[in-house]
């Protein structure tokens, strides 16, 4: 499977530089996962869309000020940092920017010394392991030191730093947000429990894998980066006793798609936490996700390929014309589509 299939031209205008003012005033396209069909509507109508007895899940993980701004401190050269993931209390996965002043044993400095980093190693993905060391708990000079990393595809500063985290975000540790989740507000929330639809939550922290493009021709021979998840017993007692129901389950973005697949068994879900690199592209056999809301996502992304596994990839590409026809917004505060 070629990964130029998977390639749409987007106007430089439609990606959305801002969140909307009200979250779920957002627009939402319905696709029918089944035959293509397109509809459109407000976010707030998915209500409309969920049964009594769906299950939807959310991931409740917390983006954290994973962007830093430092020095070289022999040379004075600037560096950026962004944490991907922690591997102990002070050592960190990162991307550096740019990468050829990060060689092994090289020190940089972050806020006039309240932040120092030793680079120990290469990983095989393009980032480097680091060493912190620094004075107090970490996490209060990160919070002092570091800035929302936001994709590079927004240019314009952002005014509310809780705009790019969901209304339920509870566990640090993303770089990234999961985005399909910003539209979601706290009432409508509350409509969906009032239908009778269930929510569960689960968390994974977003690492590498959305920073970084497909640079292989072929679908199959990208490897993407492990990323931390978990589900405890109360989020897969829910999705169990859901399906045993006869119920959907519709995911609440990619990341809450994956964890799901990446725990699903004969049996329904397992609790449990780990790394999960699954990579889902057509011809995936999906266990447990029967829907998802999503954003719409970069071309040639593994993003592109996991929705249209679910909903067949020619449907995917015509939906994704309209939308650039009907000139919805794109990325991560862009508009949203429901995949049922």
């Amino acid at each position: 499977m070629r990964v130029r299939d998977f390639y749409y031209y987007l106007p430089q205008e439609l990606i959305a530089q801002k969140p909307i003012d009200i979250r779920d005033k957002s627009r939402l396209m319905i696709v029918d996962k089944n035959t293509g069909a397109i509809e459109h509507g407000v976010f707030r109508d998915v209500v409309k869309y969920l049964q009594p007895g769906d299950c939807l899940v959310l991931n409740d993980t917390r983006v954290i000020p994973a962007r830093l701004f430092g020095h070289k401190l022999n040379t004075g050269g600037r560096i950026e940092f962004v944490l991907l993931r922690r591997i102990d209390i002070d050592r960190w996965e990162v991307l550096v920017k740019p990468g050829k002043r990060a060689r092994e044993g090289t020190r940089f400095g972050f806020g006039e010394g309240q932040l120092e980093a030793e680079v120990l190693e290469n990983t095989p993905a393009g980032g480097r392991i680091v060493r912190f060391e620094y004075s107090g708990v970490f996490e209060n000079v990160l919070e002092r030191l570091g800035t929302m990393p936001l994709p590079p595809y927004i240019k314009e500063r952002l005014d509310d730093p809780e705009r790019y985290q969901t209304v339920y975000s509870k566990e640090d540790g993303s770089a990234a947000a999961p985005t399909a989740g910003l539209h979601f507000t706290d009432d409508l929330l509350e409509k969906i429990r009032e239908k009778g639809v269930r929510i569960a939550y689960i968390t994974l922290h977003v690492g590498l894998g959305t920073f970084r493009p497909v640079k292989a021709k072929e679908v199959e021979r990208h490897i993407m980066h492990s990323e931390y998840y978990r589900i405890d017993q109360k989020a897969c007692k829910t999705v169990n006793d859901t399906m045993d129901k006869g119920g959907s389950i519709i995911a609440v973005g990619t990341t809450s798609c994956r964890t799901l697949e990446t725990v699903a068994s004969e049996k329904g879900v397992t609790a449990g936490e780990g790394w999960t690199d699954i990579f889902i592209y057509p011809g995936y056999n999906f266990k447990v996700v029967d829907g998802m809301i999503t954003n719409f996502h970069l071309p040639e992304s593994t993003l592109i390929m996991l929705v249209s596994a679910l909903v067949g990839r020619e449907n995917i590409m015509n939906a994704y014309r309209t939308a650039i026809e009907e000139k919805y917004r794109f990325y991560s505060f862009g508009d949203a589509m429901l995949l049922i």
